[in-house]
């Protein structure tokens, strides 16, 4: 029975390994179409859960709205808990930023990377934003399936704004304009 289940393992693993191997792949295919700003960027604002203020290397102002998630509002339930969750991680920081457009109001939008970390999951992971599946067809297919999987766990384990029944900011804003 023992010698089964080894086997088993064994024929497991192989699969795993070489998907792993291509979501790697694919990560850094997805990421050589992005672009990014002269960075290091040294981060001056974090406005709130999903908004940031950069300076680039000579000295230009960036607004950043981090790409793939949303937070809520500054006046919504958890709002200034996610700011707050934001500006531990980045605020003062030196961070690189890739983008591949800019929004209606020219905000970049873009995920910021903190050595290497993705800045933006981790306000999903910690279950202080949203994975904004309005937009998930403008991010790589890793980070959509990373994304979401995160909002998933973060729901499962009540952290963050999924402690209590929360209304998504889009719904929140909608409401509002009405």
């Amino acid at each position: 029975m023992v010698m089964s289940a080894k086997r088993a393992l064994r024929s497991i693993e192989q699969p795993l390994t070489r998907v792993a191997s291509g979501m790697v792949l694919l990560a850094v295919v997805a990421s050589a179409d992005a672009d990014s700003l002269n960075c290091p960027c040294k981060v001056v604002k974090v406005t709130d859960g999903d908004t940031v203020h950069v300076l680039d290397r000579s000295r230009k102002r960036h607004k950043i709205r981090l790409g793939g998630i949303d937070a809520p509002e500054k006046d919504q339930a958890f709002g200034r808990r996610s700011t707050q969750n934001l500006a531990r991680y980045i605020a003062g920081k030196s961070v690189s930023v890739e983008y591949s457009k800019r929004d209606r109001y020219d905000r970049i939008i873009g995920k910021l990377l903190l050595d290497g970390r993705d800045i933006n999951l981790l306000q999903v992971k910690d279950g202080f934003a949203w994975h904004y599946k309005k937009y998930q067809n403008e991010q790589s297919d890793l980070d959509r399936v990373l994304y979401s999987s995160a909002e998933t766990e973060a729901r499962g384990k009540k952290i963050g704004l999924w402690s209590v029944p929360a209304i998504a900011p889009w719904e929140y804003r909608r409401a509002r304009r009405q």
